[in-house]
Order: structure tokens, then C-alpha cells, then sequence
């Protein structure tokens, strides 16, 4: 437990990650929820500043440690060296073109970075009235609820989703995508951050993202290893900094698409 771990600088990490961060996760997801259902299908869509400004000033209010890193609030977005401060990564919006189209399968995501690794995880979307949190060696939940990935080994009798095989990906990309979903019982195009939150419950056995920022993927590699499973850059890295992200069951990776 992380109550027993030394952090990444060699102090000793004296109490859980959930207890140190899950009161700051919750109060910013909480206010962004409210934020984002007030524009939800709304002719004002001016979200995204509104919500960097709330999680900046939350995090200030706290008096923890940490830095802020976004996609509208700048900062250094490669993974931080030996000694950098902790952070807190967030994505306001994640989905926003779904967002604006009015589907609810959009988020907030917001992630605890330490040395490096991410060691506090939450991902809220009101639309979808689901919130799913993890914390380093201490499980992954929605809505009280522990996670568990599927049980399910083989990709042929799998449902998968990914990113889809759109313009912006090259022939070869294209090519080794379509591979994925063909080689699974059933697929789906989807993409986002609901892709992997549904291979931590369980409900599909593999998610994968092509190309995305840090902010994108922050909280989503601890909530799917928390409750069970792997999630890898497709170089088989647990990192956010390789900008792209393969969730699935421990058992079963699909070759097809992985940088081997």
C-alpha cells in the first residue's frame, strides 16, 4: 500500500494516495460536472478556459504541493525529470467534439503525477452519471463499486473498440488498426477516454487509442491496471508521453497493432 512506499524522491509516503489527493480530485470533479451540464446542449460552449481557471484555483486552495499541467494552461508536457515537483494533469473536456454535437459520452480527467507515474486517477462524466477513481495500490472504483477487468483471453471472441481508421492516420496505420478489429468477435469505433474506463469494468476486453497528448490519457492507465488489467503505449510502456495507449485484460494483447 502506498501508506508503506517510499515516493519517487525516498521520503516515506506516510499516508494512502486516496487520503492525501481524493478530496482535491473530487471537489474539482464535482465543480466541473456542474460546469459542464450547465453548457451541455447549450448554444455557450466556452467551457474549457471556465473549468482550468476552477481546477488552478482548487489546487492553490489545497496547499498541496503540485504543479497544474493542461492543454489551455501551458507547462512542459514531456514526462518531468529526477526531482520535478508533482503535478496534477488535467483534460477539461475530453470528447469535446462529442460534447458539442450533444452525445454525453465526454469527461473530465484528472491525474496526480509523481516522479513520472501517475499514483491518483479520476475520470468523471455527468453526461453518462459516472465517475470512475483510482489510487496507486489501492483498487479502482465507479460509483463505489471495485472494477474488474473481463475474464475473457482469447481476441477472437473479444469486443474491442479503438479511434477508428480516419483521414488522419496513414495507409500503414490504417492497415494495422483495421487488423485489431477484424481479429475480434466484435468492434467498435468510439475512441476517447469511455473506451478504456469500459475495459476497467469489464464490459469490453481492449481499447485503443492511436494518437493522444498526456492530458488525454492521464488518469486512464491506473484506473485499468487498478482494476486488473494492462495499459501500454503501443511500445509497451505504462506512459502517457508516447501518444498512444492499448488497454486489454492481462491475458490478452493484441500483437496486430503493438510496436514489436
Amino acid at each position: 500500500m502506498a501508506a508503506k512506499e517510499l515516493d519517487t524522491t525516498g521520503v516515506m509516503n506516510r499516508m494512502g494516495y486516496r487520503a492525501e489527493y481524493g478530496k482535491l480530485l473530487e471537489e474539482i470533479a464535482r465543480e466541473a460536472d456542474a460546469i459542464a451540464l450547465r453548457y451541455f446542449r447549450a448554444v455557450e460552449l466556452r467551457v474549457e478556459r471556465k473549468k482550468d481557471e476552477m481546477a488552478r484555483a482548487r489546487v492553490a486552495a489545497s496547499g498541496l504541493d503540485l504543479e497544474v499541467l493542461g492543454e489551455e494552461m501551458g507547462g512542459n508536457a514531456d514526462s518531468p525529470g529526477p526531482g520535478a515537483r508533482p503535478r496534477m494533469i488535467i483534460d477539461p473536456i475530453d470528447g469535446t467534439e462529442e460534447f458539442s454535437r450533444g452525445i454525453p459520452t465526454f469527461g473530465t480527467l484528472l491525474g496526480i503525477e509523481r516522479g513520472g507515474e501517475i499514483v491518483a486517477a479520476m475520470a468523471s462524466a455527468p453526461g453518462l452519471h459516472s465517475r470512475w477513481q483510482a489510487y496507486k495500490g489501492e483498487g479502482a472504483y465507479r460509483e463505489g463499486r471495485r472494477l474488474q477487468v473481463s475474464n475473457v483471453e482469447k481476441l477472437k471472441d473479444s469486443m474491442v473498440f479503438s479511434t477508428g481508421t480516419g483521414p488522419s492516420k496513414d495507409s500503414s496505420d490504417q492497415t494495422r488498426i483495421r487488423k485489431y478489429l477484424d481479429a475480434a468477435r466484435s468492434s467498435r469505433s468510439i475512441g476517447g477516454f469511455w473506451q478504456h474506463m469500459l475495459v476497467a469494468e469489464g464490459a469490453i476486453e481492449a481499447a485503443l487509442d492511436w494518437t493522444s497528448k498526456p492530458w488525454d490519457l492521464a488518469p486512464l492507465i491506473l484506473i485499468v491496471t487498478e482494476a486488473g488489467g494492462k495499459s501500454t503505449s503501443l511500445n509497451g510502456n505504462a506512459t502517457i508521453y508516447e501518444k498512444s495507449l492499448l488497454s486489454t485484460i492481462e491475458k490478452q494483447i493484441p500483437r496486430c497493432v503493438r510496436n514489436d
